[in-house]
């Protein structure tokens, strides 16, 4: 497996950066049509995403470097080093949504319907991203046998043979699920006009797949004896839940006038 795809004057471009670009740029193209069916200014949205995306490179890698902190402290040159991996997505959807929610209360737009619109492609991006993982390697499982990885794609066995061992591809897992909540979330953004119910679902329908595909993983960070990817999944799916006991009720609510 070559994470390299092309060099560029010696300089290597490598798979794990081109298929995280592809998922933002295809991110960024899908939220043109989002919008006409929420009638949201794209315009607004664009200029949000322009100041979020940095600051969620930042947050995803400074997340990371935080739980890894250990290693660093004593590669301190390596903490801008992202070429390889070390971009934690849950530190990145954090710094985005503050940045987002700022630009945008600034801006006196409604928050949550920007959020509505930008999940399908945000989770999108999710699916695509993971792939980078694959061409590096890493964010598998554990050791799994033949007769297990045999039931994979070629190219997938191939990929998860490493260092003489079979591997759990969670990439896959994840990829799958990303890919699956993204249809929901279009569907329900078609079918309801409920502001912000499109957002909390996928919070909650990502951090249901993260969780469960977390534990899988061998290269969990770690707080302690937690899995903070597994922590911060509950808290999102406790997030959602609030969200849907919210929803209903103003629903019965509204019904009962």
């Amino acid at each position: 497996m070559n994470p390299v795809a092309f060099t560029i004057f010696g300089l290597a471009i490598r798979w794990y950066g081109i298929l995280i670009a592809s998922g933002m740029v295809l991110g960024i193209l899908l939220a043109k049509y989002t919008c006409k069916i929420r009638n949201v200014d794209y315009d607004y949205l664009m200029n949000t995403v322009l100041i979020a995306l940095p600051f969620a490179i930042v947050g995803a890698r400074l997340y990371y470097v935080l739980f890894e902190f250990g290693y660093y402290k004593n590669h301190i040159s390596q903490i801008f080093n992202t070429r390889q991996g070390g971009l934690a997505i849950h530190g990145g959807i954090i710094f985005a949504l503050i940045s987002s929610y700022i630009y945008i209360r600034h801006k006196k737009l409604n928050f949550l319907e920007m959020a509505d619109v930008s999940a399908p492609s945000i989770i999108l991006a999710q699916s695509i991203g993971r792939w980078g993982n694959f061409m590096n390697q890493e964010a598998h499982g554990g050791p799994v046998s033949y007769d297990f990885i045999k039931h994979f794609p070629m190219f997938i066995q191939k990929g998860m043979y490493i260092d003489g061992t079979y591997y759990h591809p969670t990439f896959l897992y994840e990829s799958l699920w990303n890919f699956c909540v993204f249809i929901t979330l279009i569907i329900l953004l078609k079918k309801t006009q409920k502001t912000g119910l499109v957002f909390f679902t996928y919070i909650g329908l990502y951090s249901i797949g993260r969780f469960f595909i977390e534990g899988l993983r061998t290269d969990s960070l770690m707080l302690g004896p937690l899995r903070i990817a597994q922590v911060v999944s509950l808290t999102g799916v406790v997030l959602w839940i609030i969200a849907l006991v919210f929803y209903f009720f103003k629903t019965k609510k509204l019904s009962n006038l």
